[in-house]
C-alpha cells in the first residue's frame, strides 16, 4: 500500500483528496496536516468519512521531516508561496511530491514572479513535470515532483490542444470565457463567497488579462502550437458549488467543415478515455462531469464568421485539482492512471 500524506487538509481540495483516497485500492492516507485542527481525527472535521479508510488519521502540524518519515508521496494543497518551500524539503528527503499550487507550474521563474511573488526555489523548476496526464504521462512516470495543473487551465488547455496541435486556429485570436462554481474560490471565509452574495446572480472577475491562470494556459498552448500563443482569459463565478464550463472563441486559419473538425478532435483524443468529444450537436454540461475526471468537449464551426467555438466542461475539484493529483500519483508509482478514479458522474 502506498502511504500518502496531505498538507492542507481543511480546504476544498484537501476535502476532495480525502474522499478519493478513502476508496483508492492501492493508496492510503496516513498523515494529514492542519495548524488550526491539529490533534483532531479526520472524521471529526469531515463526518462523511466516518467508517472509511483514513478516517482515523489524527491531524498534525505541518512538519516536512515527520511527513517524510511516514509517507511515500505527499500532496500539497496549500497556497502558492508555501508549497515551494515544503515541496523542496520533501523532495530532498526522497519523498514524491504532487503540488496542487501554482509554485512549480510555470517553467519560467520570471513569468511566475510577474504574476505571483518571488520564487525562492527556482532551482527546483527544472525538476518539476507539468501534470496533465493526457499530455505528459511518460514524464510524470519518471518524476519525483509534479506540478498539478490549475482548474481553469485544465479545461482550457484540453479544449484547445487538438486545434492548436493541428494548426487549424490562429494562435493570437483566442478568447476564453470560463465559468466556475464557488468551490474554486476556496474554503476560507469571505463575504464575496457567502450564499446570499453568490446565489441568484452571475458575475465576472479578474477579466481583461488579470487572472493568474493566463500564463499557465499560454505556456501549454504554446507547446501545442509550436509558436507563441496569446489568450484573452476571462473568468466568471457561477452560483453552483462545483464545475467549470469554458466557451472558447477561436478563428480558423482556413475554411473547415463541422464534420472535418469533429473528425479531427475525435481522432486526436480517441485513446484518452477521460477526454470525451461529444457527438456533433451535443454540448457539455457541468452536471455530466460532476465528481469525475472527465473533460467533455464539443466543437462548433461558425461558417458565417469563420470561427471555431470550443466548449469544455470539467469538475473543478476532481478533474481540476484532487482527482488529477491522484492520477499523477498513480503514474509516479507505476499504477494505471485510472486506478481508483473511474467514477460515474454525480447526477442529478
Amino acid at each position: 500500500m502506498i502511504r500518502a500524506g496531505l498538507v492542507g487538509v481543511t480546504g476544498y481540495t484537501g476535502m476532495e483528496l480525502s474522499r478519493i483516497l478513502a476508496s483508492h485500492p492501492s493508496m492510503r492516507l496516513v498523515a494529514a496536516t492542519s495548524r488550526q485542527d491539529a490533534g483532531k481525527r479526520l472524521d471529526s472535521i469531515y463526518p462523511f468519512l466516518q467508517g472509511l479508510p483514513g478516517a482515523d488519521v489524527v491531524l498534525i502540524e505541518p512538519d516536512a521531516a515527520e511527513l517524510a518519515r511516514q509517507c511515500d508521496v505527499v500532496f500539497l494543497a496549500v497556497p502558492h508561496g508555501v508549497a515551494m518551500e515544503t515541496g523542496a524539503e520533501l523532495y530532498d528527503a526522497g519523498v514524491k511530491v504532487v503540488d496542487l499550487s501554482a509554485d512549480f507550474r510555470l517553467r519560467d521563474a520570471d513569468v511566475y514572479e510577474a504574476w505571483y511573488k518571488e520564487h525562492t526555489r527556482k532551482d527546483y523548476l527544472p525538476k518539476a513535470v507539468y501534470g496533465l496526464p493526457e499530455l505528459y504521462a511518460d514524464e510524470v512516470r519518471e518524476a519525483r515532483l509534479v506540478a498539478n495543473p490549475g482548474c481553469y487551465p485544465t479545461a482550457s488547455i484540453l479544449g484547445l490542444y487538438a486545434a492548436l496541435k493541428n494548426g487549424i486556429i490562429q494562435p493570437d485570436d483566442i478568447v476564453i470565457d470560463a465559468k466556475s462554481g464557488t468551490t474554486g474560490a476556496g474554503r476560507k471565509a469571505a463575504v464575496s463567497s457567502l450564499y446570499c452574495e453568490v446565489a441568484d446572480t452571475f458575475r465576472p472577475y479578474n477579466i481583461a488579462g488579470k487572472h493568474r491562470h493566463t500564463p499557465e494556459i499560454e505556456q501549454e498552448c504554446t507547446v501545442a502550437a509550436g509558436a507563441p500563443v496569446t489568450v484573452s482569459f476571462n473568468p466568471h463565478l457561477l452560483p453552483i458549488s462545483r464545475g467549470i464550463l469554458a466557451t472558447i472563441y477561436t478563428r480558423l486559419t482556413s475554411p473547415l467543415s463541422q464534420a472535418e473538425v469533429q473528425a479531427m478532435y475525435e481522432d486526436f483524443w480517441k485513446d484518452k478515455p477521460w477526454v470525451r468529444v461529444l457527438p456533433a450537436g451535443r454540448l457539455p454540461e457541468t452536471r455530466n462531469v460532476r465528481g469525475t475526471l472527465f473533460c467533455d468537449i464539443a466543437v462548433s464551426v461558425d461558417q458565417r464568421t469563420g470561427r471555431l467555438i470550443i466548449t469544455s466542461a470539467i469538475d473543478n475539484l476532481c478533474r481540476g485539482a484532487s482527482g488529477q493529483a491522484v492520477a499523477n500519483a498513480n503514474l509516479m508509482f507505476g499504477l494505471p492512471v485510472e486506478t481508483g478514479l473511474n467514477f460515474a458522474p454525480l447526477v442529478p
